[in-house]
């Protein structure tokens, strides 16, 4: 040992009571306190005032790729260290926009407002698409947004005229919105439709809504409180089939389908709360209770979900804030105290998503805040890559907070 060396005794005894000065200061570091965990108001702070360089980046990529004075690009992930866009008729169009908002909400600041307004309004050429039912993705994540955050009364009547193209797709002897056109299927309706309903119950009709949520809870779901991710009808409401198209198998449950499924109920409960509509309400949260039920015990340690909830290999940070969102929704819902589960499995998995394992670099991933998201394995689409409505739902989730007063 290295002390042997040392022959005089008076310096063995300083050399060892140094030492054992150093063994007291680290044990000492190790019983004592440990730093101050982050509140959830300075984790907001510091992914917002992310989100605010992040979004300029973002908007400054889409800006060189233009190529034409009235081209609209829509950022649809980065892949290959390369901006990946789409037109505005991808169903995800409207949730740059809608974090461009968010970021103004949060701020205050009049330059994202002017980028909000920006990326918003091109998206009113879509009231004349009548191919699928993603118009309430598009426009409440843009002028639902704008509406909210500028009353500005041009967004509702854009807003209607949204909820009207929507509610033509319902086909009244099956009882359900028609998700898509033009497919294998007869008369398609996926999971992700719940999360278009919000259009219907703020600006349409609401009795289309209640009843789409009302045929989807009947045929939707399995015994457990888990869901398919699409159901095909035929034209008098008999089911030809089920399918998990984006999932492991037919009977796994994918994870981003269960996040639309527990989102969507929870929001349906909560409109109809709001109308005074008590029954219906105990209705809606009563499904999404049963499946945040099933979720919560089967996520990951960190909060966040694989892709699928059979599969253990790529996570899924979309479902992750999908799921953190619904979750908030949940507890407001049932005035749940400091302990709900809802509320601090929502915070477990905010504080993973704003880790360095998720979170961006400034200037870095085309853009996009979070990465580890996935589209569609099966599909091999958008496969541990960036997506704009991780980002959208991330930020939501941290503004619906209750620590963030918002």
């Amino acid at each position: 040992m290295w002390w042997t060396v040392i022959v005089d005794e008076n310096v063995i005894f300083v050399v060892m009571r140094h030492f054992a000065l150093i063994l007291a200061a680290f044990a000492a570091l190790s019983c004592g306190p440990r730093p101050q965990e982050e509140t959830m108001t300075q984790l907001a702070e510091r992914v917002f005032r992310l989100a605010s360089r992040q979004t300029i980046y973002m908007d400054s990529l889409l800006s060189a790729r233009q190529q034409a004075p009235d081209a609209v690009l829509c950022p649809r992930t980065f892949q290959g260290d390369s901006l990946v866009t789409s037109d505005i008729g991808w169903w995800c169009s409207g949730f740059y926009p809608g974090v461009l908002w968010q970021v103004y909400e949060y701020s205050g600041d009049e330059t994202f407002k002017a980028l909000a307004v920006k990326h918003t309004r091109p998206l009113e050429a879509l009231l004349g698409r009548e191919t699928d039912h993603d118009i309430g993705f598009q426009l409440m994540s843009s002028f639902g947004r704008m509406a909210r955050d500028t009353g500005d009364p041009s967004c509702g009547s854009i807003l209607r005229a949204g909820a009207r193209t929507l509610a033509a797709r319902f086909v009244p002897e099956a009882g359900v919105l028609r998700s898509w056109n033009g497919s294998r299927w007869t008369i398609p309706v996926i999971i992700d439709n719940m999360m278009n309903l919000e259009l219907l119950m703020d600006y349409g009709d609401r009795e289309v809504a209640e009843k789409h949520a009302l045929t989807t809870a009947r045929n939707h779901f399995r015994e457990d409180g888990t869901t398919f991710h699409l159901v095909d009808y035929d034209y008098d409401g008999a089911i030809l089939g089920r399918q998990t198209v984006q999932g492991y198998a037919d009977n796994s449950a994918w994870a981003r389908g269960q996040a639309w499924a527990l989102y969507g109920y929870a929001m349906m409960a909560r409109k109809e709360r709001e109308a005074g509509n008590a029954a219906l309400a105990k209705t809606f949260y009563d499904i999404a209770a049963k499946l945040e039920g099933w979720i919560l015990p089967r996520l990951p340690e960190d909060g966040v979900p694989y892709w699928d909830f059979s599969q253990t290999d790529y996570r899924d940070a979309s479902a992750g804030a999908i799921i953190a969102s619904a979750l908030l929704d949940l507890h407001a819902l049932r005035n749940g105290g400091p302990d709900d589960p809802a509320l601090k499995t929502a915070e477990k998995i905010l504080r993973t998503l704003a880790s360095p394992d998720y979170l961006s670099e400034p200037g870095t991933n085309g853009g996009f805040l979070l990465r580890h998201s996935v589209g569609s394995l099966p599909g091999n689409s958008e496969v541990d890559v960036p997506l704009t409505y991780a980002d959208y739902y991330f930020l939501e989730a941290l503004l619906a907070f209750p620590e963030n007063g918002r």
